[in-house]
């Protein structure tokens, strides 16, 4: 089974572009294989044409329109009427990418007018379907296809759509004891992220309380979604990193703990990607044969044939 996500028809898989233009998004070829994806273009959807007149999104009083300037049409309501039709028929997906600054589908900065013509741009906002979607689907990764070239952001999407995808699959078992290990394995994957939701997502698997399993895996998800609702930060993937080390810092020579500590400040000053720690620091795992990190997923949060170093400075 492939995590399943939603994504704009143009970046990739049809030319149905406003000129009838199909976007080159660079990342589809490598996440075809391990990604199923259901395409859609909201515009045609509401029964525009390839190609057509462009939309944009005018401000009247505290409402965000949807126009078309060379009819004056306004296609606000079609818009949120199909939005609100698909979060209620594709209910099983695991997350979303959305093509950046379109009227409909931006998740940000998308421009918004005075007016339908002649008129500057006031401020920036979501576009209209996207705006819904975000609403219902807010436990999902969703992004925009030029935020995902940011390496940063993109490791950050597929390790929030991997860990929930594996959690959806765990959740249908209601077992506490598989919980408990989807937990143990993830340790060092949430230290990184937040070291005190970790430990509160402990205290919900511990479950002092004795709840009903259904109720502890509720909880547990709620308290999931807060922990992936930022990137991580360098400083505890850091400590994360230093957590492992200390398994075997005693095990190894004076020479390798000093070339480990050096990856660590090079990493400290963006001198090296996260992978060359993670794959020395899983080597000596090996070496040691530790069997309670083995299994971490802080070594592989996503399948390896998604880790590109590609990067860009899109934010």
């Amino acid at each position: 089974m492939k995590p399943k996500i939603l994504i704009s028809s143009c970046l990739g898989f049809e030319k149905c572009r406003y000129n009838g233009d199909v976007i080159n998004f660079e990342l589809l070829g490598m996440m075809k294989e391990y990604i199923d994806f259901i395409p859609i273009c909201p515009e045609v959807a509401i029964g525009l044409t390839i190609p057509r007149d462009s939309l944009r999104i005018i401000k009247k009083g505290d409402n965000y329109l949807l126009v078309q300037p060379t009819t004056n049409k306004d296609f606000t309501n079609d818009m949120r009427d199909y939005a609100n039709k698909v979060s209620e028929d594709i209910k099983d997906i695991d997350g979303i990418i959305l093509k950046g600054r379109s009227p409909s589908c931006g998740i940000k900065d998308v421009k918004v007018y005075a007016g339908i013509s002649n008129a500057p741009v006031i401020e920036k906002t979501r576009g209209i379907f996207a705006e819904v979607l975000l609403d219902k689907y807010d436990h999902l990764p969703i992004e925009e296809e030029g935020r995902l070239l940011n390496l940063e952001i993109r490791e950050h999407f597929f390790t929030k759509l991997y860990v929930l995808f594996e959690y959806k699959n765990i959740r249908k078992s209601n077992s506490i004891t598989t919980l408990t290990n989807f937990h143990a394995n993830n340790k060092y994957l949430y230290f990184a992220y937040d070291q005190m939701q970790k430990n509160r997502l402990g205290k919900i698997v511990a479950n002092h309380d004795r709840k009903e399993i259904s109720e502890v895996y509720d909880e547990y998800f709620k308290e999931l979604n807060l922990l992936f609702s930022k990137l991580p930060t360098k400083k505890n993937y850091i400590n994360s990193f230093l957590h492992i080390f200390g398994y075997f810092s005693k095990d190894i020579s004076k020479e390798e703990r000093k070339f480990f500590l050096e990856l660590i400040d090079k990493y400290k000053k963006n001198q090296i990607e996260r992978t060359s720690i993670s794959n020395v620091l899983k080597s000596y795992v090996i070496k040691f044969n530790i069997g309670y990190l083995l299994d971490q997923t802080i070594f592989s949060p996503f399948p390896e044939g998604l880790i590109s170093l590609k990067d860009s400075s899109v934010k």
